[in-house]
């Protein structure tokens, strides 16, 4: 798997309340696949890219609603929370979040670090240009403008969805029933005579 395009959103300095946060990055993988929402900080031995990830969670005792590990109160119920119920790192450091997407050994990890930091390096160098512009953003514009063809691509005569195959079809929009079968029974039309559990025996 080769890396083959590194997209960088540099943070704004004036507007950064997190200052140890320099960018988000994006990168791509055999012209493929894309792993989004990388970050890159800065730490007290040089910047480091940070993997995607989701903040962890655990449910509440009295409610079973879940909520952050940072959580004092339940969302659901107002019950109070174990403010140390997050698992504990070996430097005793509180585990709040879990990777989404991580490279599995460190000879990954170090082809994906040097990859982005030195996308952020040239980032930073453009970003002095006039009339520079962050690419960073322009995924959902690539996917949208995919996004037809595939559909036409899975309709076309003789792929899936036509002769002989499984039927894709297209959904119609919200409000009014389209495409879809019209409802079996509705409360008006109830035969109000018949009670709960008529026929079991």
């Amino acid at each position: 798997m080769v890396i083959t395009e590194v997209r960088i959103k540099l943070m704004d300095e004036g507007n950064n309340d997190n200052e140890r946060l320099q960018a988000f990055c994006s990168v791509t993988f055999d012209d493929a696949f894309v792993v989004r929402d990388l970050k890159i900080i800065e730490g007290t031995k040089g910047s480091f890219v940070a993997m995607p990830s989701r903040k962890l969670t655990d449910r509440c005792n009295s409610c079973g609603c879940k909520n952050h590990l940072r959580a004092r109160y339940c969302n659901q119920c107002g019950a109070k929370l174990d403010e140390n119920r997050a698992t504990r790192d070996a430097d005793g450091r509180a585990k709040l979040h879990a990777d989404i997407a991580h490279p599995i050994n460190s000879a990954c990890r170090e082809v994906i670090q040097s990859a982005v930091l030195k996308a952020y390096t040239e980032e930073r160098e453009r970003s002095k240009m006039p009339g520079y512009v962050c690419t960073y953003d322009d995924y959902d514009g690539d996917f949208d403008a995919a996004y037809p063809q595939l559909i036409g691509e899975l309709h076309a005569p003789g792929r899936p969805g036509r002769e002989g195959g499984p039927n894709y079809r297209t959904h119609a929009a919200h409000g009014g029933r389209g495409n879809h079968a019209p409802a079996k029974e509705t409360v008006a039309s109830r035969d109000d005579s018949k009670e709960f559990g008529a026929g079991i025996l």
